[in-house]
């Protein structure tokens, strides 16, 4: 263990002295953490969010920061606990052995791939009815509209990651934009409509299971765990024995974003609708933007809904691509086989391009069942390994003894607890 622990200090004896000042990379992360983070689910997130009441949505706007913040920053931690340029696959082989490795490795890829499919579908049909409702245009055959889409999106993806990421971080722009148009633009049709149930607590029994059941909502609603792995990386790379502190600062001024663009739309859009007109949109399966067009018949947000929803799940869908395409490299790799890196990263795109293409194709309904199963594994992996690993792995035991680690242990069980909850309810 002493060997382990000295090899970690010896890799950085090159490293600068101090910390460097805040760069343009690190902005281009933290829009990159951001936009992975903050994508379609954002759209769904007024409505489940608002469901419950005043007070289970003020709590979760409490707790929104800590949640997101200390675990993506576990997760960032136990990435740069492995050897230099080691992604997240290879650290878990690195600190828990081979069979560890693999099977980390296999819940990865099935746990973020399964989302790449439901964008690639959700792309499609978002650009079909955009063609087809607002400009009036009829749209091409569905294989040849997803298959333009996502091969556009893959000639990003063969840029390279900084390129990924940087494109990425210019979205963010637009989208950062359109929520704020469009918080501000429904201020004057606030109606306190939400504020009726804020008049008295409601029972702690019924306010538990409220927060128990929407705690999942909002964990998922700003992860951006596939894109944490490259970002360790890149840190490391850059900044040596100080990756973890600006790591921290890169993550922080991320969430810092994400809570309080997120919460102002969805305290905006709830304060707007009322319980009864939420639970409408959420019986009608449509993100809170498409309610909003039809309950104002306002051309401007019928016109701008598409874009920004096209925006925001072209975005998550480049952060996604780079964990997945993680994740089956890991695979290939662990299968025996060595093929070469540029072999390995054709392969991999072919692979995405296929599956990604037939699926967005064939348009199966089947797509949110497949991502609520892969949700317990993210919260797996997300908030309790790298718990676990502060308490066996070395490298990582001067992390311990942070009341932050109990509580993010806590939110992981209960999100967990909660999905499979909800998938036998």
């Amino acid at each position: 263990m002493t060997d382990q622990a000295n090899s970690v200090d010896e890799r950085y004896e090159s490293a600068p002295a101090a910390l460097s000042s805040w760069s343009r990379q690190d902005t281009t992360w933290m829009l990159g953490l951001f936009g992975t983070a903050i994508g379609a689910g954002t759209l769904f997130l007024p409505i489940n969010a608002g469901l419950g009441g005043f007070w289970p949505l003020l709590i979760l706007a409490l707790l929104a920061f800590p949640m997101t913040f200390y675990a993506h920053r576990g997760l960032t931690r136990f990435v740069l606990s492995g050897r230099d340029g080691a992604d997240i696959t290879e650290v878990v082989e690195e600190h828990f052995g081979l069979k560890a490795g693999a099977l980390i490795t296999l819940l990865y890829f099935f746990a973020i791939f399964p989302i790449l499919l439901i964008y690639s579908v959700a792309l499609t049909n978002t650009v079909g009815s955009f063609l087809e409702h607002q400009l009036h245009l009829v749209p091409p055959p569905r294989a040849l509209l997803s298959l333009m889409l996502i091969l556009g999106l893959l000639v990003v993806v063969r840029c390279g990651e900084q390129v990924i990421v940087k494109a990425m971080s210019l979205m963010v722009y637009p989208f950062i934009v359109a929520l704020l148009f469009l918080a501000v633009y429904l201020v004057p049709h606030w109606n306190g409509g939400i504020l009726a149930t804020a008049g008295s607590l409601p029972e702690s029994s019924a306010l538990l299971h409220t927060l128990w059941l929407a705690i999942p909502v909002m964990v998922f609603s700003f992860n951006h765990s596939p894109i944490i792995s490259a970002f360790a990386v890149d840190q490391k790379r850059r900044h040596g024995a100080h990756a973890e502190e600006r790591s921290a600062q890169i993550l922080s001024r991320a969430h810092l974003l994400m809570v309080v663009m997120v919460l102002f739309f969805v305290f905006s859009c709830v304060l707007t609708l009322s319980p009864a007109q939420l639970a409408e949109a959420k019986a009608q399966n449509l993100s809170i933007l498409s309610y909003l067009a039809n309950h104002f018949s306002n051309p401007t947000i019928a016109f701008a809904a598409p874009l920004i929803a096209f925006v925001a799940i072209a975005k998550s869908f480049l952060g996604h691509y780079i964990g997945a395409s993680e994740g089956l490299k890991g695979l290939i790799a662990k299968s025996g086989r060595k093929p070469g890196a540029k072999a390995l990263d054709r392969m991999t795109a072919a692979f995405m391009l296929v599956v990604c293409w037939l699926v967005a194709t064939l348009n199966p309904s089947i797509l949110g069942m497949i991502e609520t199963l892969g949700g317990p594994i993210i919260a797996a992996l997300l908030f309790l390994m790298p718990m676990y690993a502060i308490r066996r792995v070395p490298a990582m035991r001067q992390y311990s003894g942070q009341m932050s680690n109990v509580f993010v242990t806590l939110v992981g069980l209960v999100a967990i607890s909660a999905l499979i909850y909800s998938l036998s309810a």
